[in-house]
């Protein structure tokens, strides 16, 4: 499973609400800004350190890497901000590289994409242990403990179309009727090997039968346009989501939970360099601060804020840390 949500700047193009998501795309003009900012108490814990915050280019990176880079430098660091970098390999190989000292991943990511490990571990402590291990070994990068987010791959409906068919979890939605399994799907997650196919083989409605997912059930389509045709319920039922998209709260959709626990954790994580973290040791009290503050629903808060209401991602970090009383 490669790292949930890269695509999600280019594909807001294709909502209804395209053009306020098309101002939050212009992510370029926010690289490396971030606002000038102060510990309320005016402890500077990383007075002399110089340190470099990197980022993934879709949205929920570029505002995990300005809200670090603007905590840190609140702390004393001196910051240069690298946020926003095209791909995810980019940004990983400026780590590699040690021209990089921090940068927001996912456990999933580390798993599948940096390690090619198969294991579905279903408990994300579990998984975070087992990736932090991995990448201490092989690469000196320390995985810090993980934040209270998991922006990972999910099923949902409508609010009105879950209470009416009276589903929570994707147990329910295999004991509903044939005729109410429709799913909307975009054509990466139908044929991934650990996507649509397998999961719905996991959940007992095997995909091509005519009593599990006939093939007429299924509408594949552009990941952007699934929020659009879930949210109305037409032509599906259920369509794939990413756990903390914007588009989640503001389109009022319920996340089915997976209860079979098919779907890899994707928990948040801060990534430092080895070298870097012993020398400068308050940056693990610190990202813990921001980490333990974050959660699903503030990640699709953030998130709506810049690819539905079009702000800058440096002004939406800034005022969730001030909102905070983080900085001042």
């Amino acid at each position: 499973m490669k790292p949930p949500r890269t695509q999600l700047v280019t594909l807001l193009s294709t909502l209804t609400l395209a053009m306020p998501a098309l101002v939050g795309c212009g992510l370029v003009s926010s690289s490396g800004t971030f606002h000038d900012a102060e510990l309320p108490d005016g402890a500077k814990p990383l007075d002399g350190a110089e340190l470099v915050v990197t980022s993934k280019s879709f949205t929920e990176g570029v505002l995990l890497g300005k809200i670090t880079a603007t905590y840190l430098a609140a702390a004393g660091a001196q910051v240069k901000d690298l946020t926003g970098a095209p791909g995810s390999a980019s940004s990983r190989q400026a780590q590699l590289n040690g021209d990089a000292d921090v940068l927001w991943e996912y456990t999933g990511t580390g798993w599948v994409n940096y390690h090619n490990q198969t294991e579905t571990i279903a408990d994300p402590q579990q998984l975070w242990q087992r990736v932090h291990e991995l990448e201490k070994r092989d690469h000196n990068l320390e995985w810090l403990p993980p934040a209270n987010f998991n922006d990972t791959y999910a099923f949902g409906a409508s609010t009105p179309t879950a209470e009416r068919l009276q589903v929570k979890t994707l147990s329910d939605v295999a004991a509903l009727p044939v005729p109410d399994r429709t799913f909307c799907v975009d054509d990466e997650f139908f044929s991934r090997s650990d996507g649509f196919i397998p999961m719905l083989a996991k959940y007992g409605i095997p995909y091509n039968d005519p009593n599990g997912v006939p093939s007429g059930n299924v509408t594949r389509m552009d990941s952007g346009i699934v929020y659009t045709a879930t949210s109305k319920s037409a032509p599906c039922n259920f369509g794939m989501i990413y756990t903390t998209d914007g588009r989640v709260k503001n389109l009022n959709l319920a996340v089915l939970e997976d209860d079979q626990k098919f779907f890899l954790p994707y928990s948040g994580t801060a990534v430092v360099r080895g070298a870097v973290i012993d020398r400068y040791p308050p940056l693990r009290t610190l990202i813990g601060t921001i980490s333990e503050h974050l959660t699903d629903e503030l990640m699709q808060d953030l998130n709506g804020r810049v690819d539905i209401d079009g702000e800058d991602p440096a002004d939406v970090a800034y005022d969730w840390l001030k909102s905070e009383k983080l900085v001042e």
